[in-house]
């Protein structure tokens, strides 16, 4: 009997998935060509509306250099049957994480970690910092 609705937790899932083949720079045909897949069963797997058997999460952990725990982390601390969005409820962080596995989350990422000077990273975190406040008082 087909699923008529989408389960959190592969959504979750997906979205480390997404996560961990944006942080290594690997276009969704890339990872399917490693899997034997077409990137359009890569972007379902991603967005969760088809679920991810265990021998492929298997393939998907190997393929993106990361334990299968990599998947699951964050969920264990929702205790069990607890649902994604039950958790994203409960998790201050959850926006960043949400930022953080976007594209220009992993953009800005990667080019944060290729400035080598720590006064330069410090003197930018300021300045983002300042624009965020002055969009911030724009706001009120």
């Amino acid at each position: 009997m087909p699923r008529k609705k989408q389960h959190e937790i592969d959504a979750y899932i997906g979205a480390r998935v997404r996560l961990r083949r944006l942080m290594l720079e690997m276009s969704q045909e890339m990872l399917g060509n490693k899997l034997g897949l077409t990137f359009q069963q890569v972007q379902k797997y991603e967005r969760g509306i088809n679920r991810i058997s265990a021998s492929r999460l298997f393939e998907l952990a190997t393929a993106l250099k990361v334990p299968v725990s990599y998947f699951y982390d964050g969920l264990k601390t929702a205790g069990s049957g607890a649902e994604y969005g039950a958790l994203q409820e409960k998790n201050p962080i959850a926006p960043y994480l949400d930022f953080v596995s976007s594209g220009g989350g992993v953009q800005l990422n990667q080019a944060y970690l290729q400035i080598d000077d720590n006064e330069t990273r410090r003197k930018l975190l300021a300045m983002v910092e300042d624009i965020a406040r002055v969009a911030g008082e724009d706001k009120s």
